[in-house]
Parts: structure tokens; C-alpha cells; sequence
């Protein structure tokens, strides 16, 4: 029991950025399926524990080039996602990086997923089993699916509620989402 509930305190830890992206990308939908809902928390989910467990299966051998690249990366992710919703509420423009994209989809499952594969390798280099990560990484995909589902709806109503200043604080957040990755 004990187990299960430090593995959970992990995975909510790695998916807080999970959560805040989806908070922030959603806050430009006025209204979306819960089958869309669905598949973007399983979508963010699945990249999340496939990257946390390829960083536990070969941390040895990606620990160099990882470490080098991960942060810059995932900051120039989230600085585009951010970017462009900045660019949006000040333009006014109706093109907007939101969740409503497999690329979009894509681009903030990966940006908020750089963390998992970097405490993936950590782990492995840790000596943690095959069981112990077993249970994180099922762990993982549970809570970053209910994060991403409790972030996409309370965005989606913050959108609706405060529109542009909306939009732009959650590109502010990303961006400095970002910032924290690289720094």
C-alpha cells in the first residue's frame, strides 16, 4: 500500500506540468468533446510513461545526450505553444495553439514529458527494478490522464469566463514553464 501511494506522489509530481499545459492550451476552447478530452489525456499519458520508462530502459546510454538537449528543447516547446497564444490574444487572430491538434497534441505532450525521461534515467541509474517501475510508470499514466482531464476542463472555463487575459496569463505560464525547464 505504502508502494502505490509513493508511486502516485511521483507521478503527481512529474505531472504538474501536464496540468498546467492543458490548463493553459484549453483556455481557447469554447467547448470540446469528452471523447476529445479522451484522447488528448491519453495521448499526454501515453507519451508521459513511454519517455519515463525509455529513460529507465536505457538511462545509462542516453544520460549524455539527454542531458545536454532535454532542457533546451523542452523550453522551445513550450515557448512556441506559448508563444503563439500570446500572439494570438494580442493579434485577435483566430489561429490559435490550442489542444484541438494532433500536432499541437504532440508538441505538449513531449514538452511536458522531458522531466519523466530525465527521472526515468535517474532511476535507472539508481539501481530501481523492473517492478518498482512497473508501478510508476502505471502510475504515471493514470494521474497525467486525470491531470490533463481536470486541466482541459477548468481551462476551458476559465477561457469562457476571462477570454484574452485568459489567453494571455496561460501563455505567460508556459513560457515560463519553459524557462524553469532550462533553467
Amino acid at each position: 500500500m505504502i508502494a502505490i501511494l509513493a508511486a502516485l506522489l511521483f507521478a503527481l509530481s512529474l505531472c504538474a506540468d501536464c496540468f498546467a499545459v492543458s490548463a493553459c492550451s484549453s483556455v481557447t476552447l469554447s467547448e470540446i468533446s469528452w471523447r476529445r478530452i479522451a484522447v488528448v489525456a491519453a495521448v499526454f499519458a501515453v507519451v508521459q510513461s513511454l519517455l519515463f520508462f525509455a529513460g529507465w530502459a536505457f538511462g545509462d546510454h542516453l544520460s549524455g545526450v539527454v542531458g545536454r538537449f532535454a532542457p533546451l528543447a523542452g523550453f522551445l516547446l513550450l515557448l512556441y505553444v506559448g508563444g503563439s497564444m500570446l500572439v494570438s490574444a494580442f493579434r485577435g487572430g483566430t489561429e490559435q495553439r490550442d489542444l484541438n491538434g494532433i500536432r499541437n497534441i504532440l508538441i505538449g505532450a513531449v514538452a511536458t514529458s522531458i522531466d519523466a525521461l530525465a527521472a526515468g534515467m535517474s532511476l535507472s541509474m539508481d539501481g530501481d527494478s523492473l517492478g518498482d517501475i512497473v508501478l510508476k510508470t502505471s502510475a504515471i499514466f493514470l494521474v497525467t490522464a486525470l491531470t490533463v482531464v481536470a486541466g482541459m476542463r477548468g481551462g476551458m472555463s476559465a477561457g469562457r469566463r476571462y477570454g484574452r487575459p485568459a489567453l494571455i496569463i496561460g501563455g505567460i505560464v508556459l513560457i515560463l514553464i519553459g524557462l524553469n525547464i532550462l533553467f
